[in-house]
């Protein structure tokens, strides 16, 4: 039996085919007024928010473009604004309706911020209501994961943010950025027997810890927080790869499983450092590296890992008797 995010996962390179093709150039559209605040928020929950953090830690490596990523309700209820002030408001939502990222964009309405909304429904209150709107174009998606919905957005973020920073590194990346949905769909038909594998051997792992360093921590905290805890219902807490020396390290011992995600990049010397402890203990490394899947800029990891890790946990689920699109309690409460 083949559940739903089976065929939304197949999905995803059309989805970003289709976005690249009708939203490129309204994205760099916006990328030009944005590189004129002082600052921009990001909101977002859950898979969505996940994008924000990647974006936040991609960029700081090569601007101080000032990026301050919340939830919702950390906007609407704490963040203090000024009316006309120069910042901008992106808001991030698959269903465009999500009650908290929507009262952040009607707060920063209130006080004349500019906004932006990237959704996947036209008809969506968010996309009715920001002052640019743009569409990602997956059809419906069902599954709770958040698969082609989630490589949209995060690529629509990509074009706005680093369509502001002119590098003969950032043009090559978005050139590479722009080609993904074929290389999508080789990782797709290639990654899924060895995830498969994978997820057999670890069906019984009650708790996951996932760690990345920089762009990865976005990709690991969607990891723990929308795959394994929401999709697979397994435990499993986020951390950046900085911060393993503070608390994970006094509780490793062999058997437990860490899920590391790592890019190879020069500027993270601290991610191999865990790995190598957590070996000598006979901890259960679970790693995702970038040159294991495709040769590219590590910019792109993100896009990249997110495929073997999809079969990784849709597997997972299914090992455990579950269906990986469904859930028990989201939706039954409105707040």
């Amino acid at each position: 039996m083949k559940y739903e995010m089976y065929q939304e996962i197949m999905e995803q390179p059309l989805s970003l085919k289709n976005t690249i093709e009708s939203e490129k150039e309204h994205l760099e559209s916006i990328s030009n007024i944005y590189a004129n605040f002082d600052k921009i928020f990001l909101i977002g929950c859950g898979s969505s928010i996940s994008t924000c953090y990647s974006i936040k830690d991609a960029i700081k490596s090569f601007s101080t473009i000032n990026i301050d990523v919340q939830t919702g309700y950390e906007f609407v209820n704490h963040q203090m604004l000024e009316k006309d002030s120069n910042v901008g408001l992106i808001v991030t939502s698959q269903s465009g309706e999500t009650a908290d990222t929507l009262a952040a964009l009607r707060k920063a309405k209130e006080y004349n911020i500019t906004t932006v909304s990237i959704t996947n429904d036209k008809n969506s209150s968010m996309a009715k209501e920001a002052d640019h709107s743009v569409i990602t174009l997956c059809g419906e998606e069902h599954a709770i994961l958040g698969t082609k919905t989630y490589i949209t957005q995060l690529f629509s973020l990509y074009v706005i943010f680093f369509s502001m920073i002119k590098s003969q590194r950032t043009e090559s990346m978005l050139n590479q950025l722009y080609e993904l949905p074929d290389l999508i769909g080789e990782l797709i038909e290639s990654t899924q027997e060895d995830a498969k594998e994978l997820a057999q051997k670890n069906k019984d792992v009650d708790i996951f810890y996932c760690m990345g360093s920089g762009l990865n921590y976005g990709l690991a905290y969607k990891l723990a927080m929308t795959m394994f805890m929401e999709g697979a219902e397994k435990h499993a807490c986020p951390l950046y790869s900085g911060e393993f020396r503070h608390g994970l390290i006094e509780r490793v011992e062999k058997g437990v499983s860490v899920v590391f995600i790592k890019s190879n990049d020069e500027s993270d010397d601290i991610t191999p450092k865990a790995i190598k402890f957590c070996e000598g203990i006979e901890v259960n490394n679970i790693i995702f590296n970038l040159e294991d899947y495709a040769d590219v800029d590590s910019l792109l990891t993100p896009f990249i890992l997110l495929i073997p890790l999809e079969w990784f946990v849709y597997h997972l689920s299914i090992f455990n008797g579950l269906d990986p699109g469904s859930t028990r309690h989201i939706g039954k409460i409105r707040y």
